[in-house]
C-alpha cells in the first residue's frame, strides 16, 4: 500500500538536499527539483538533455507563493487562472528568487498554480517553487503514463515518488505568454 505521507516526506527531503525527483503532477509526470538552487536546475538540464536556452517550468502551489517569485504578476493573470478549464502555466516577466539558470534569455519564467493534491501539497510544504519539466530526453515524446518513462530518466533521478496507481495519464497545460507590456500570447493550447 502506498503511504502518501512517507511518499511527501522522501520528495521533501531529496529536494531539500539538492536532489531530483520524479513525480505526479497535475499534468504529466515530471521531473523536478528546487527551482532555487542552479546546481540541482543543472542537473535537471542534463538529465533531460536540454539546452539552459530552452527554460524549464515550475510550480507553485497558490498565488501567495506566485507573488513571492515574480515581481509584477499582471492582474489579468488571475482572472486567466480563475477561469481556466485545464492546467495553465503563465509565462511571466521578471522571476525572483529563482535559480539564475532557470530564467529565459527574455528575464521571463514559466509558472503554474498546481491543481493536482500531491505536487501542490509539494509546492506548499517546500516553501518554494519546484521544478517540473516532463519526465523525457529533450525531443523525445513526452511519456502519456509511468510505464512510458524511459529508465535512462527512471535511473537518473534521485527519487521516484511511489504513487504510479494513482497517476492517470494527462496532457501538457496550456502556456501563456504574459509580457508586462500588457501583450498576451498563447504559445500551446
Amino acid at each position: 500500500m502506498e503511504d502518501i505521507k512517507t511518499e511527501m516526506q522522501n520528495a521533501l527531503a531529496t529536494l531539500k538536499r539538492g536532489g531530483l525527483i520524479l513525480y505526479p503532477t497535475d499534468t504529466v509526470w515530471g521531473i523536478g527539483c528546487d527551482a532555487t538552487n542552479a546546481e540541482a536546475v543543472e542537473k535537471v538540464y542534463k538529465l533531460k538533455k536540454r539546452h539552459e536556452s530552452q527554460a524549464l517550468i515550475c510550480l507553485v502551489s497558490d498565488y501567495k507563493m506566485l507573488n513571492q517569485f515574480v515581481e509584477d504578476v499582471p492582474e489579468v493573470a488571475y482572472d486567466i487562472l480563475k477561469f481556466a478549464k485545464k492546467p495553465t502555466t503563465i509565462i511571466y516577466d521578471d522571476p525572483i528568487r529563482v535559480a539564475e539558470n532557470l530564467i529565459a534569455d527574455d528575464n521571463s519564467l514559466a509558472i503554474r498554480v498546481s491543481k493536482d493534491k500531491f505536487s501542490n501539497d509539494l509546492a506548499k510544504r517546500f516553501r518554494k517553487p519546484i521544478v517540473s519539466t516532463s519526465a523525457n530526453i529533450s525531443g523525445e515524446k513526452t511519456p502519456g503514463s509511468f510505464a512510458e518513462i524511459s529508465p535512462e530518466i527512471l535511473e537518473g533521478v534521485d527519487y521516484v515518488v511511489n504513487l504510479q496507481k494513482n497517476k492517470k495519464s494527462a496532457k501538457p497545460s496550456a502556456i501563456i505568454k504574459l509580457s508586462n507590456d500588457g501583450k498576451v500570447k498563447v504559445i500551446r493550447k
